[in-house]
């Protein structure tokens, strides 16, 4: 053979087995990706599921709260699984309609060995075939009486309470047997309320009145009594039916807050405040008994029917210990609550 067949043979050759080498060389860097790509991946993520009703204490306005606590009501995580289960079968709320509306109790409790001052949730259930009522009681300002207004008036009404699996479904097509007290006063426009309009939020109380029983102040024979002395103004409480008037008179003048020359004006004073009291009282009572005379026998007998349940947040390592702290007392129009729970 020729020597120049020969180094081309020897050209072809080298050639070839740096085309195998690299051919190698690849495959081993396809086995790499595939041995890395082959590595397992972590384990995936579990979030517990969210429970049906698991919302429905934050959803009920937590009525009178002050607006700037309410952030320290929400600091723990609170747990309403007792109003929860009373919605399933065999519970106390269970197939009937209901009313909730919220409030907070400020309470010296335990957590973590701490004791301190702090706002429990508390959720109050009403059984009732229509709401209890659309008023809402609010203290004025100054605290001196109390009125009787719409809820509307404070942007506060009774809506339907969706439960998490329905909330994809058409609200119009549901038929709700859960009503919450609803505020829609928005946080983020509360500085543009005047200052008398804000503390009114703070001074309202769920309204509700009960044909059937007397209120307080039908019972009451006492008088709030505020005289525009001539040095102060007096204040003072009168009980017609406990008060002998010309002794409480010249005690008062005995302490020096009531002058000698002003005695037979307060006197008068508060005859005047006894006979407006005393007329009030009796506009009342006449008007609940117009009231009964005039309402159907299906309403009555909703009305006797009615009951109350008071939600306390049950204990978890989460959540400061309120058994201890557990009260019917509702409020002075609701009264006590048949069952606290």
């Amino acid at each position: 053979m020729r020597k120049g067949a020969k180094r081309k043979a020897s050209q072809a050759k080298e050639a070839e087995t740096a085309q195998e080498k690299q051919q190698e060389s690849k495959k081993a860097t396809s086995r790499a990706k595939r041995v890395k790509a082959s590595v397992p991946e972590s384990e995936p993520e579990y979030f517990e599921d969210k429970r049906n009703l698991e919302d429905l204490w934050k959803a009920a306005f937590p009525v009178g709260t002050e607006w700037d606590q309410l952030d320290a009501v929400y600091q723990f995580k609170w747990n309403f699984s007792n109003l929860e289960d009373a919605f399933e079968e065999g519970g106390k709320l269970h197939g009937k309609k209901v009313y909730l509306f919220g409030c907070t109790e400020p309470q010296l409790v335990s957590f973590k060995g701490e004791s301190k001052i702090i706002c429990i949730p508390v959720v109050v259930a009403v059984v009732s075939p229509f709401p209890p009522s659309d008023k809402i009681g609010v203290n004025s300002v100054q605290r001196e009486a109390e009125e009787i207004i719409p809820m509307k008036q404070m942007k506060m009404d009774w809506v339907p309470y969706i439960p998490l699996e329905n909330r994809g479904s058409q609200v119009e097509s549901l038929r709700s047997q859960i009503f919450i007290l609803s505020c829609t006063q928005r946080r983020a426009a509360l500085k543009h309320l005047k200052i008398d309009r804000l503390k009114k939020y703070e001074y309202c109380l769920p309204y509700f009145y009960q044909p059937f029983k007397e209120d307080e102040l039908e019972q009451s024979t006492e008088v709030q009594i505020i005289f525009p002395s001539d040095t102060k103004p007096i204040f003072c409480e009168f009980d017609w039916e406990l008060d002998e008037l010309e002794e409480f008179t010249d005690k008062l003048i005995q302490e020096e807050e009531l002058a000698e020359d002003q005695k037979d004006a307060f006197k008068e004073f508060v005859k005047e405040k006894v006979r407006e009291a005393k007329r009030a009282n009796r506009e009342a009572r006449e008007a609940r008994k117009k009231a009964l005379e005039e309402m159907s026998e299906e309403t009555k007998a909703a009305f006797e029917n009615m009951r109350f349940y008071k939600f306390y947040p049950v204990q978890t390592p989460d959540s400061p210990d309120v058994s201890n702290v557990k009260a019917p007392f509702i409020n002075r129009y609701y009264g006590k609550a048949h069952e606290v729970l």
